[in-house]
């Protein structure tokens, strides 16, 4: 890729043509209130991002519920774009044309404001009724009114031109596009692709880091992860964690586990299972249900009665795994219950296995600790080094589940 853009931008600038620039208007010396100021536009995309992200999940609830047929929902989203439209063409597309309009041309507040909360129903309404696209350069567009909307009332507020309405425009399209679609260095690059001015790509860095660490902080999903958030997925960013998800408790379980009936008698039980022939044994009802786990040892202290049932001295009687359980989830139970065993069960209550929490640690951190090694781009089964890898990094990449934080 790097290839491909180095390539193209040496044929460009031999064949003679003219560099693609964004009007930028470095009139005002940036200082350290500039860069303070620039940091609440990025905290004010921020907020228009998440509330963009809501409103289009909304429409999307209420339409999926409504009895509208799915040919009809995009017929309805067109009649409804209609007076949007009306108001101004620049509601519809994605807003190529109208992001270099309005950043030669000084609007009024009020039509700025107007035409941000145009936009934005325009694009819930398409997305909601079933319109294909996405909100990559709508955001751009989007942002360059929410710059141009800050810079414009810290205007009217204070009396005088505190930020350049370009520059705070600028700043707002790539600080709401990481808010919405991600990518924060890609939009502060763009910025300073587009217009070559490293002043200006100093202050936009400021309010492109606060936009997405507020949204990652207070929301927690880009556009493209929240939609499959409410699909049921737990992605919360582009990594690929479909690993967690197939490395689940019915791949880690031991099976064959000794069972024995709940109303078994202590003295019945001792004979079957003396001390030291195991840890742990899973109880089973009288339709032959997963009913809790016994430890051995427990029935052999003093004063156990030995015509009492084992299940009165049974640990985790509601606390069992089903087999999809992927390995997040099952380290959050191990922490709850603070168990050193579960069983796993099936979707009729039969027990499958155990599964012990010492050996789902090593697995997922050998996992983490396979995929770190190829987000560094070491192919599967060549190391950097010969000694095995260890069982939990004191470095990783990124954060560890805080399940496993504490390895040794």
């Amino acid at each position: 890729m790097a290839l491909a853009a180095l390539a193209g931008a040496f044929v460009a600038d031999q064949t003679g043509i003219p560099a693609y620039l964004l009007p930028a208007a470095s009139t005002i010396d940036v200082s350290a209130t500039d860069y303070a100021l620039y940091g609440m536009l990025g905290c004010a995309c921020a907020m228009v991002g998440i509330g963009i992200m809501r409103l289009i999940a909304s429409i999307e609830g209420t339409v999926k519920r409504s009895p509208l047929p799915l040919w009809g929902r995009p017929v309805v989203g067109g009649l409804l774009l209609i007076p949007l439209a009306m108001a101004s063409p620049q509601v519809l597309s994605s807003g190529h044309g109208a992001l270099h309009l309005d950043l030669t041309t000084h609007l009024p507040l009020l039509w700025i404001g107007a035409l941000l909360l145009l936009k934005c129903l325009a694009s819930g309404i398409s997305l909601g009724f079933g319109f294909r696209g996405g909100l990559f350069f709508a955001s751009l567009f989007m942002g360059t009114l929410v710059g141009a909307l800050f810079a414009g009332l810290l205007a009217w507020a204070t009396g005088v031109p505190v930020l350049d309405p370009t520059s705070a425009a600028l700043a707002g399209m790539a600080a709401l596009a990481p808010a919405v679609v991600g990518a924060p260095m890609t939009m502060a690059m763009l910025v300073l692709e587009g217009t070559h001015d490293f002043l200006l790509t100093s202050v936009v860095m400021s309010a492109v880091l606060v936009s997405s660490t507020l949204v990652r902080q207070w929301f927690g999903y880009s556009f493209s992860t929240w939609g499959m958030h409410l699909r049921g997925e737990t992605i919360k960013s582009a990594r690929d964690v479909g690993w967690v998800h197939n490395l689940n408790a019915g791949r880690m379980m031991r099976k064959g586990v000794a069972t024995t009936p709940a109303e078994l008698d202590v003295a019945s039980f001792r004979q079957r299972f003396p001390l030291g022939s195991g840890t742990r044994v899973v109880l089973i009802d009288s339709e032959g249900h997963y009913a809790g786990i016994v430890q051995i040892p427990r029935l052999y202290a003093d004063g156990v009665a030995a015509d009492a049932p084992v299940a009165n001295y049974a640990e985790n009687r509601d606390v069992a795994l089903p087999a999809s359980a992927d390995v997040v989830s099952v380290m959050e139970r191990f922490d709850q219950t603070q168990a050193d065993e579960l069983t796993v069960v099936g979707i009729d209550g039969q027990v499958l296995g155990v599964v012990s929490e010492a050996f789902v640690r090593k697995r997922y951190a050998e996992e983490l600790d396979k995929r770190q090694r190829e987000l560094m781009g070491e192919r599967a089964g060549r190391r950097l080094s010969r000694r095995p890898a260890p069982a939990c990094s004191t470095g990783p990449a990124f954060p560890l589940h805080p399940a496993v934080a504490g390895c040794r």
